[in-house]
């Protein structure tokens, strides 16, 4: 049985430990570039003793972002993408870049280009339509993944994470509910995984073994009609056949229906709505619990689901959900899970991990009030410290 915080290989490389800082949008990037407080962000997750820690979120097409002031993989981001990568490694962790499409999830908007999504639809996040991606597209998005990778790696990132999940646009196609195409990329799960997998091997085939490929990979939607657990195992299976990756990090939920099925916990709908002004702070206010629901919080709320990824394969498996002491970090690994994920622990405590190994009674203070969650508009943080 592995421990936990023995040092263990991830592809092509080795981390420190087998716990890993999971994306979550940082909030500090205003103009789409590094930042002296995105490097603070990461040191400071670096010193406090996680094995990697991953930036999010690196859009890979400027309509890629969720919103304009997001990272998108550009020669200009360079510079500053390798002070981030050289202050990590200075505190002896490993960086890995989440990279993806944010897809329907995009605010029109704010980017100044259209959304995309596997078909066209109405947007709930925008009121706007989102268009449904041409086989043009398509080619051009797989294209720039790789080039995104590649540039990751130039910059001094150890790992990639290809973001397959939460209804982005990758995501959006191995959903039935958002794929109704009637061409090779719809129907039949097989048809709906073309695009995550070869995405996965256009990266593989640009990186090759300079940097480790990761891919986030829900396991649920969490909506009527989309992506369900049988058919997730089987585009799993289906990309660990493949052998492109090098582990998969286990997910739920959906950030354009349902985002709290991710989270689980107390839905912070008033802190949204402060988030925005009028008359979206209203609205918000008055409808936000059809769109935030409430999920119990409890320790590993995610396992049960992931067990049974974890039955049908043999690939490395990073779990996420509710993982925030010793005892449920040895209960992922008793489990067979090579790898924890952690986010709102962290984002209240970055030096959690060091502690725990320290003393392994330590107990995060994390409430999972999720108050956190509205702040990716302001620079991401706990607002209870």
């Amino acid at each position: 049985m592995a421990t936990i915080f023995e040092p263990a290989r991830l592809g092509p490389l080795t981390l420190r430990n087998r716990t890993i800082k999971a994306a979550t949008f940082e909030g500090r990037t205003p103009k789409g570039l590094v930042t002296d407080e995105l490097i603070e962000f990461h040191r400071a997750m670096a010193a406090g003793g996680v094995g990697m820690t991953t930036v999010a979120y690196c859009a890979v097409a400027p309509e890629g972002r969720t919103e304009r002031r997001q990272i998108h993989m550009r020669p200009e981001a360079v510079p500053g993408l390798t002070r981030l990568t050289e202050a990590v490694h200075a505190e002896g962790a490993a960086i890995a870049a989440q990279v993806g499409h944010a897809g329907p999830v995009a605010d029109a908007r704010s980017n100044r280009a259209p959304a995309l999504s596997a078909s066209r639809r109405l947007s709930p996040l925008t009121g706007q339509f989102i268009q449904g991606v041409s086989p043009e597209d398509i080619t051009r998005v797989i294209g720039a993944h790789a080039d995104a990778a590649e540039l990751a790696a130039d910059s001094g990132f150890d790992s990639v994470e290809l973001h397959f999940g939460h209804n982005y646009l990758i995501s959006s196609f191995l959903s039935p509910r958002l794929n109704r195409r009637r061409d090779g990329w719809g129907g039949a799960l097989p048809a709906r995984a073309r695009l995550a997998r070869e995405v996965a091997e256009a990266v593989r085939t640009r990186v090759g073994t300079r940097v480790a490929v990761t891919a986030k990979l829900n396991m649920d939607d969490g909506v009527r009609k989309g992506l369900n657990p049988d058919d997730s195992i089987e585009a799993a299976r289906l990309l660990e056949a493949d052998g492109h990756l090098d582990a998969l990090e286990l997910t739920a939920g959906s950030s354009f229906l349902n985002p709290m099925y991710l989270f689980h916990g107390k839905p912070p709908v008033k802190d949204f709505a402060a988030a925005f002004p009028q008359p979206l702070r209203t609205g918000l206010r008055v409808f936000g619990r059809a769109f935030l629901r409430h999920y119990p919080y409890e320790p590993l709320y995610l396992l049960p689901l992931a067990r049974r990824f974890r039955e049908a394969l043999t690939m490395p498996l990073i779990l996420l959900g509710g993982v925030t002491d010793r005892a449920s970090m040895d209960t992922a690994m008793n489990e067979g899970f090579e790898f924890v994920a952690m986010g709102r622990a962290l984002l209240m405590e970055p030096d959690l991990i060091a502690r725990i190994q320290k003393d392994d009674t330590t107990t995060s203070q994390c409430i999972h009030c999720n108050r956190c969650m509205p702040t990716i508009y302001s620079g991401t943080r706990c607002v209870l410290t």
